[in-house]
């Protein structure tokens, strides 16, 4: 768990172990967040009353004790507890409602505690966890306290990684899993599987040789997860996404295990930079910031609707044109300053945490749980579309068409415009599988 901003707090704060903890909602960009990693309602258990916090502005919650406290994953529960708000976030009845809801537990004779009572009770799976997205992903995911076991798969090299992970004082036990005869004990009671196996766009190779690699390690993963775990959560990023999803569809139909509110295309990380970059382009508090994206998750296809931006701000024709263009090729700008030694995997393992975080919570009865994702959609008239969604227990509960409505001249056309390349790479990642099937 991270301690943002600490080193703003006077000495004196830090004496007779006082500790302040501050938390952000899954809807706050990674301001100093795990955004969706490290909210309230997920990173620690507050009780049954914890789904009446709004998840809207950061707060704190300070711990202050002169007495023996316990530890968890690093941190210090006390005897005392009391919640301090930058804003009218909280409310009296939810500052009552987060101190009613720690347990008391007795400790020795004459000696009370709050403890912190994480429920980590699910299982997550990384398959191409030795990778340069997998890595940082995986260290992320070991840090929520919602997971109870983490299962590294990769061909090769993952051995090290688990090692290396499972030495982090967070509870999830780490598991490595090597080589093709180990996947289906990798992925036996997941909830949730994450796929960020495949190979970067190297130099001299076409997008069709791309494609052909991904698509085939995505069909292969994907069978295994149908086999093993076909209720599990699937989160795919493995590019091209926009192929790679109706990839997995189309496998898991053939499989007769097809849900297609459990199966996701993680298109979080154009949110990141979307809220990124307008937070830094209009001097906004990046916490406040929320833009939905939608369309797909490459070039043209990926779609900021600045009119829709929260808090509400003016953009000229020209910031338009400019923001959204930046979103569209960020990719290539981090390709371009690690001067051909590799990608996006920091900021990409970031969003997928968060994706993941989000998950979680929506599977632990968070009721108030919203992501940007790529999924079978009826929003449009293609099949596969990126939105926003209610995430639940049992996956998309609700599209959120509001978004697409009211849209701007400059954005109506540019969703006219991704459509047809939507369109064929859909279709493209539809005529893999069923020539594949032909072939076998």
């Amino acid at each position: 768990m991270l301690l943002p901003s600490l080193s703003c707090l006077p000495l004196e704060t830090f004496q007779d172990e006082v500790l302040v903890l501050v938390f952000f909602c899954e809807e706050c960009e990674m301001a100093a967040t795990s955004a969706t990693t490290f909210s309230v309602g997920s990173a620690i258990s507050f009780g049954p009353k914890a789904s009446q916090l709004p998840h809207s502005k950061p707060f704190g919650v300070r711990f202050n004790s002169k007495n023996s406290l316990a530890n968890f994953s690093g941190l210090k529960a006390a005897t005392f507890v009391s919640c301090e708000s930058e804003t009218s976030f909280m409310s009296k009845e939810t500052a009552q409602a987060l101190r009613s809801s720690f347990a008391r537990k007795a400790q020795k004779p004459n000696q009370t505690q709050y403890g912190l009572q994480p429920q980590a009770s699910f299982k997550v799976a990384i398959l191409g966890a030795a990778g340069g997205i997998g890595q940082p992903l995986a260290l992320l995911v070991k840090m929520s306290p919602l997971v109870s076991a983490l299962h590294l798969y990769d061909i090769a090299n993952v051995k090290g990684v688990a090692a290396d992970l499972s030495h982090c004082n967070t509870p999830s036990q780490v598991l490595d899993y090597t080589g093709a005869s180990e996947l289906a004990n990798c992925l036996k009671g997941v909830n949730v599987v994450v796929i960020p196996a495949g190979v970067p766009r190297k130099p001299g190779m076409t997008r069709d040789d791309l494609f052909n690699i991904n698509a085939n390690i995505v069909k292969t993963l994907v069978e295994a997860v149908a086999d093993n775990c076909p209720d599990a959560f699937i989160h795919i990023i493995s590019n091209p996404v926009n192929s790679t999803v109706p990839i997995a569809a189309e496998v898991l139909k053939q499989k007769g295990v097809y849900d297609p509110k459990k199966l996701f295309g993680v298109t979080t990380l154009d949110v990141v930079r979307a809220n990124t970059f307008v937070a830094q382009k209009k001097n906004l508090k990046l916490i406040d910031v929320d833009v939905p994206v939608i369309g797909g998750h490459a070039g043209i296809t990926i779609l900021p609707l600045l009119s829709k931006t929260k808090p509400s701000v003016s953009f000229t024709d020209e910031e338009v044109k400019e923001l959204t263009v930046r979103i569209q090729n960020a990719g290539t700008e981090v390709v371009e300053a690690k001067a051909g030694a590799g990608s996006a995997t920091l900021s990409m393992a970031y969003a997928a945490a968060r994706f993941v975080e989000s998950s979680l919570r929506a599977l632990d009865g968070d009721g108030d749980v919203y992501e940007c994702a790529y999924v079978e959609s009826n929003l449009t008239e293609l099949p596969f579309f990126a939105s926003r969604v209610k995430l639940g227990r049992k996956g998309v509960e609700a599209l959120i068409s509001s978004d697409l409505q009211g849209l701007t001249e400059y954005e109506q056309k540019a969703l006219d415009a991704l459509k047809p390349e939507l369109k064929g790479s859909i279709e493209k990642g539809i005529a893999f599988v069923q020539k594949e099937a032909v072939s076998a």
